[in-house]
């Protein structure tokens, strides 16, 4: 299963992190620092599944949120959030977010969420006729 996936976040050292424990089980995944790189790499490379963090500087998550979902309406977001920033996460999820996790994330629940999105993905894909 070849899953596509975009990290989106500002903390350098959260997704180096990440990348290393995606590469480790040979998952191809791209990271961007911001909400405009994330557009814009969506704009030029098929993604699958985005882990969108809510708190950035510039686009925040939520607003980033809302133009992935109006640009690619098939690509699955999974928003990152604090503690503090629970409501946002949920809110992320009426807004056509697939879910959320809280940071920091034990990256198995993470993975596990990544890959219950792609077949969300996958189904969605079928049933509008864009396989």
């Amino acid at each position: 299963m070849d899953i596509r996936i975009l990290l989106v976040d500002d903390e350098v050292d959260f997704i180096e992190t990440v990348l290393k424990r995606f590469t480790f089980r040979k998952i191809p995944a791209k990271a961007v620092h911001n909400g405009q790189d994330a557009l814009d790499l969506l704009a030029r490379e098929p993604i699958d599944v985005v882990i969108l963090d809510v708190r950035m500087p510039g686009l925040d998550g939520i607003e980033t949120l809302k133009e992935i979902k109006k640009r690619h309406p098939l690509v699955e977001v999974i928003m990152l959030t604090g503690h503090a920033s629970i409501e946002t996460g949920m809110q992320g999820m009426t807004m056509g977010a697939y879910d959320y996790i809280l940071k920091p994330t034990d990256f198995d629940l993470l993975l596990d969420k990544v890959r219950k999105a792609f077949e969300r993905k996958k189904i969605n894909e079928k049933q509008s006729g864009r396989t």
